[in-house]
């Protein structure tokens, strides 16, 4: 076997334009598999970084389109609706309440419009946002409704371009009704599942049921599940709970960071199969050209097969000579476009910025199935120097 290997790669510098055109569609299949599976391998890990690890535990409830509607098969959030939900829908380690609405927050001659959000004490801190100063409500804060607010990086800085935010009173007005607030934190820049801090502001959703609007039902309500792997779970249950509550599907709005990542995972996976597929499609074309220069290489080495069997080969061990020769095009073609592959990966991924992630198990595909093919298609050409004639292929025949 070592020593057929070792007359393929004889044979190959005897024909070396011939070898590079053969290599040519192998390479590039097998470059394209390892291109493609690596930019969706990355893409789908840009994605998870994008929205970090955090709230992937969490189910998001709105009102749906039924509500805008009309006020028939519709769902208030308020108290009752969360004991229920709790008690009718396993694997929920807690339900927030939240409130939003939109404000003019000014400091002395500065004012920026955000949306400031009515939240309850540890709400930010389950979706592990971080704090650039200060700190985050206290239970009492937010219990009694205390005046106090937590703005965004962006809020922040256009409001203090000093930077000393922590401490300093703002007013904020919505709906005509101006409140004077201290701010006592500010959030890093960051994203954090479905909370988007940057532009916002936060305050007691305490204060809000007090002072702007007594008893009110939630806008959204946010759910966390025991952990997150019981997230999309929960997300079917909970619709499916709001959908026998109100008897329509159409009474809310279900949303899991988890389950958008698991079909956003789907998709480039899906994608990726299809396109690789498309790519292996390069692999049987350079397959097909490989056996139909296996032939002529046969009918260009007739005298050289008559010779060997002559001198007593076998049709075996001239079967074994050509799936060889037709082999070890195919490996080197695999290991060249594995390399190309990769490195074209690294190029591209460094221009986008990306964090470069190979697919270890599609470069063994690609590589092994690239084998298979040369295999395959050498099987005929094989056979062909197999079955010749010793006495005709002298002749010339």
């Amino acid at each position: 076997m070592f020593e057929d290997f070792t007359n393929a790669l004889q044979n190959f510098k005897r024909q070396k334009t011939r070898t590079i055109l053969s290599l040519l569609g192998v390479i590039i299949g097998v470059a394209s598999v390892i291109v493609i599976t690596s930019m969706g391998s990355s893409s789908t890990q840009e994605i998870k970084n994008t929205f970090g690890t955090a709230g992937l535990d969490v189910v998001s409830i709105s009102s749906g389109f039924m509500r805008r509607r009309s006020s028939s098969s519709s769902i208030t959030f308020d108290e009752s609706f969360r004991k229920n939900l709790f008690d009718n829908v396993n694997h929920i380690k807690k339900i927030w309440y939240k409130n939003s609405l939109n404000a003019s927050l000014s400091y002395g001659e500065t004012s920026s419009t955000t949306n400031c959000s009515a939240v309850e004490q540890g709400y930010l801190e389950m979706y592990d946002i971080e704090l650039e100063s200060g700190r985050f409500f206290t239970v009492t804060e937010d219990y009694y409704g205390m005046q106090k607010i937590i703005l965004g990086k962006t809020i922040a800085d256009a409001l203090f371009p000093s930077g000393d935010a922590v401490g300093k009173y703002i007013l904020a007005t919505s709906n005509n009704i101006s409140f004077s607030f201290e701010v006592i934190g500010v959030l890093k820049e960051q994203t954090s599942g479905m909370e988007q801090t940057s532009n916002g502001a936060y305050i007691p959703r305490g204060f809000y049921s007090k002072k702007i609007a007594p008893n009110p039902s939630a806008s959204t309500v946010i759910v966390q599940a025991e952990s997150a792997e019981y997230a999309t779970e929960l997300a079917s249950a909970v619709e499916a709970y709001c959908t026998e509550l109100s008897g329509s599907a159409y009474a809310v709005n279900v949303m899991s960071m988890q389950t958008m990542i698991d079909q956003v995972n789907e998709i480039m996976t899906t994608m990726s199969v299809m396109l690789s597929a498309i790519a292996a499609i390069s692999l049987l074309v350079g397959g097909i050209g490989i056996m139909n220069i296996m032939i002529v290489t046969v009918t260009e080495r007739r005298q050289e097969i008559g010779i060997r069997k002559a001198l007593g080969a076998s049709p075996a061990d001239i079967r074994r000579q050509f799936l060889v020769e037709s082999a070890a095009i195919t490996l080197i073609g695999g290991i060249a476009g594995i390399i190309i592959g990769i490195a074209i990966s690294i190029a591209v991924e460094y221009v986008k910025g990306q964090s470069f992630i190979v697919s270890t198990g599609a470069c063994a595909v690609s590589f092994v199935f690239s084998v298979f093919v040369g295999i395959f298609f050498g099987m005929n050409p094989a056979a062909r120097a197999a079955k010749l004639d010793p006495v005709l292929a002298l002749a010339g025949e």
